[in-house]
């Protein structure tokens, strides 16, 4: 049997634990709010000022931490991540790399002139004529080509007005914290699709973290993006954004969606 002062040791670790532990679950919301009917006018002034800054930047770069889940037959999830660093220069240059993660290895060029998709591992590059701006750019490189870029949503100029079309709710979920920076956390809804955006307060209203949800797909999967080592003044040049085959690479086609060239 142990002695009094083993079992009062003990009793005293244990009741510790479970306090730290009620404290720990107290601090989690312990009932889902009631979602709040239309859209709040505070939800949207702050989503508004922050595409409006991005917009207004002549460059900047960021690194995007990718996360996309598939939910298998079993119903079992499975989360994908990767890891690619973007430079953006307006109107018309756009450098991105993809190279750690789950995904695959590759970088993507556009200097204005033409799109270049390269993959360093296997020194294999595909290079097509491009419109002479970001986001026609974008546009056709999803649409012509099932190419899409990191965090591409935000990179438009009109990202407010592509994100709040057909969107039906959204408010303030409250303050939060993302990568250390205080954050509003702003919560939407349109159509079959749920997408939530953490935007840092203050002068530099930058998205720290955007999420989208299928509810009606299978597992109710997430695309999350966390965005971290914002730069909003970095230093480019012409030279970036420009794709120079490296010795041994080789040219092939883009496949077309479906598979046909």
């Amino acid at each position: 049997m142990p002695s009094p002062q083993t079992l009062a040791s003990s009793l005293s670790t244990a009741f510790r634990i479970t306090a730290m532990a009620a404290v720990a679950f107290a601090a989690l919301p312990s009932d889902a709010p009631a979602q709040p009917a239309g859209i709040d006018p505070q939800a949207t002034a702050i989503l508004r000022k922050s595409i409006d800054f991005l917009a207004g930047l002549k460059a900047f770069s960021v690194d995007a931490h990718s996360t996309i889940e598939a939910t298998l037959t079993s119903g079992q999830k499975l989360q994908f991540d990767s890891v690619s660093t973007v430079t953006l220069q307006r109107p018309n240059k756009l450098v991105a790399r993809r190279g750690k993660g789950d995904a695959l290895n590759q970088a993507y060029y556009y200097d204005g002139k033409t799109l270049t998709l390269y993959n360093p591992d296997e020194k294999y590059y595909a290079t097509l004529n491009a419109p002479p701006a970001i986001e026609p750019m974008l546009d056709f490189a999803r649409d012509t080509l099932d190419v899409v870029a990191p965090a591409g949503d935000l990179l438009y100029r009109d990202a407010y007005e592509m994100l709040m079309q057909d969107t039906t709710t959204g408010f303030v979920v409250g303050k939060s914290f993302v990568g250390g920076a205080r954050c509003d956390h702003l919560a939407f809804r349109k159509g079959d699709v749920d997408w939530q955006i953490w935007i840092q307060e203050g002068a530099t209203p930058l998205p720290r973290k955007y999420v989208i949800t299928s509810p009606k797909e299978a597992g109710v999967p997430d695309f999350t993006v966390a965005m971290t080592k914002w730069n909003v003044a970095p230093q480019v040049t012409d030279g970036m954004f420009v794709f120079r085959p490296p010795a041994g690479a080789k040219r092939v086609d883009f496949l077309k969606p479906g598979g046909a060239k």
